[in-house]
């Protein structure tokens, strides 16, 4: 018997690319897993369906929507453990529609928070964001830093965290907040600069980016998982933010040459203006103090930055139809 065996477990989001790979590692482990993902008159299940069949097989779906509270609660009932990582998380796309992704990820949190307090849920993790410290004041950056609401989606983000906060400290709801840096890895949508960049270098001589001057600490998608499930499964946790990160910042441009490294190709790179986010919105660099999480938790990256873009490529390669060459919000 482990931690996870037999414990009945509801992510919501969990068709997204991290969920997916955070509802795989529970069935692995022995979770009973439900999905609450976005309805779709499609019925698409998302990364679940790049899940391996065996572990596939054993996920339970309820479609519905964050706004709905009666939803919700109804997903949340009956659950042990909850991991809140649905919500808006394009950039380009809450410049454009601000009002949805507030409400999605700020309304939606509220919703799943009191889920929890209603039905006396274990424990609750909420999934956060390194965009929502803005522009780095100081580096590395640590959980205290200032939180800089420099794009609509960031600002949601921050109230959606500080909502969580106030559960804990309010009522008492056992939730922690899991705040990974810019996570990487297989069956992550071409909005995301790696795949971006490997799925425009094999099938063109010319990559396409926005700057190439921000840095950012990338994770490999399997050591966000594993910390986010260690986050369940800490009792110093709840009350607490705690970071992912590795610790090392790296530019884009730099990332651009590692990833054509990898590939052995040499594209060409063409900076567009259309990839450009407004001047006072782009946040210039984010990389963690992965302190707390090696202190609380005893988690580490494993996983290079070299061996996650092998990785990601090969899934890329394997699924190039996926991914377009247009800019994506």
């Amino acid at each position: 018997m482990t931690f996870w065996s037999d414990r009945p477990v509801l992510v919501t989001g969990g068709a997204g690319f991290i969920g997916s790979h955070l509802c795989e590692a529970l069935v692995a482990a022995g979770a009973r897993v439900t999905v609450f993902t976005r309805y779709s008159s499609r019925g698409i299940r998302g990364a679940v369906d790049s899940m391996p069949p065996d572990l596939r097989s054993r996920i339970r779906f309820i479609m519905g929507d964050l706004k709905d509270p009666s939803g919700v609660n109804e997903a949340v009932r009956g659950a042990d453990t909850v991991f809140h990582l649905a919500a808006h998380i394009g950039i380009p796309y809450s410049y454009v529609h601000p009002v949805d992704v507030v409400q999605t990820n700020v309304n939606g949190t509220m919703h799943v928070l009191e889920a929890c307090r209603q039905n006396d849920v274990a424990k609750l993790v909420v999934f956060s964001t390194s965009e929502v410290y803005g522009s780095a004041l100081k580096v590395p950056i640590d959980e205290d830093h200032p939180l800089q609401g420099q794009s609509p989606y960031s600002a949601s983000k921050i109230g959606a965290d500080q909502l969580a906060l106030s559960y804990f400290r309010a009522f008492g709801v056992p939730v922690a907040i899991c705040r990974p840096f810019n996570t990487y890895g297989p069956r992550q949508p071409a909005r995301a600069i790696i795949p971006t960049i490997i799925s425009q270098a094999l099938r063109s001589d010319t990559v396409r980016l926005g700057s190439l001057l921000p840095t950012r600490d990338l994770v490999y998608v399997g050591d966000t998982v594993a910390g986010a499930m260690m986050i369940a499964e800490s009792g110093e946790a709840p009350g607490q933010v705690i970071q992912l990160g590795t610790g090392v910042e790296v530019s884009i441009g730099n990332l651009f040459d590692t990833i054509c490294r990898v590939l052995g190709r040499t594209p060409r790179i063409m900076v567009e203006d259309s990839r450009l986010r407004p001047d006072k919105s782009e946040v210039m660099r984010l990389v963690a103090d992965p302190s707390r999480a090696r202190t609380v938790l005893g988690w580490a990256p494993q996983v290079p930055l070299e061996e996650g873009i092998a990785r990601t490529a090969e899934w890329v390669r394997s699924n190039i139809d996926f991914f377009e060459t247009e800019y994506q919000i």
